[in-house]
């Protein structure tokens, strides 16, 4: 599992860090993007295994990028686990169905943040 990569696209350092440590521990490979716009075009040029997508960024947000890639022929392969910390900050529920009925697709998973180790590594590996 080692010659798999993750991109990381997160606007939150310390979530970036966390989640790169976690999956190296795990011998998985971790690039990263500090917002969406920047995210959006490494998962172009970088074509990673995976892609955890955070919600809220600036420039671009996570619904924005999860649609761009989701059109994109050299992207829309790559499976997404978006990263969200809203049911947190608002008690709103992420619903992966709503997101099928704005986009016509919807990412393979999501996880609440604060991330819990075990639940980010065993969604990782069901997709990679």
């Amino acid at each position: 599992m080692s010659s798999k990569t993750v991109l990381i696209i997160d606007d939150d350092w310390d979530c970036i860090q966390y989640a790169s440590a976690i999956l190296h521990k795990e011998g998985i490979s971790s690039i990263f993007a500090a917002n969406g716009k920047e995210g959006l075009d490494k998962a172009k040029k970088e074509k990673p295994d995976l892609i955890l997508l955070d919600v809220q960024m600036p420039l671009m947000d996570g619904m924005e990028v999860f649609e761009n890639l989701s059109k994109d022929e050299s992207t829309k392969g790559i499976p997404v686990i978006m990263v969200t910390g809203i049911r947190e900050k608002v008690g709103i529920d992420f619903e992966l169905k709503d997101m099928e009925k704005l986009y016509g697709e919807k990412p393979q998973g999501y996880i609440e943040k604060p991330v819990v180790p075990r639940e980010l590594i065993k969604k990782v590996r069901k997709y990679l």
